[in-house]
């Protein structure tokens, strides 16, 4: 249910601004949107799993506060991230 190890490097290599950079809000926003895709899909074969979706919900609320936090500060980095996740259309 969680994204593994292979995917978070994956994702890391792609977002990342320095060599050991996990903290920016690029990378924390594309950890999230990945495990938000991956519990989206949990629930359509899992329709009861309440306390999963509370889970899920908590994942949203903090990438919507990562993303607009990132659209304060820098325009730019905001559209270019949410282009290459497809997010927020």
């Amino acid at each position: 249910m969680a994204v593994t190890k292979e995917q978070k490097a994956e994702i890391l290599k792609k977002f990342k601004k320095a060599e050991l950079d996990t903290g920016s809000p690029e990378v924390q926003v594309a950890l999230l949107t990945a495990s938000i895709n991956e519990l989206t899909g949990h629930f359509l074969i899992h329709k009861k799993d309440n306390h999963s979706r509370m889970g899920l919900i908590k994942s949203v609320n903090r990438r919507r506060k990562l993303l607009d936090y990132l659209k304060s500060k820098d325009q730019t980095r905001y559209q270019s991230l949410i282009t290459a996740l497809d997010i927020r259309k």
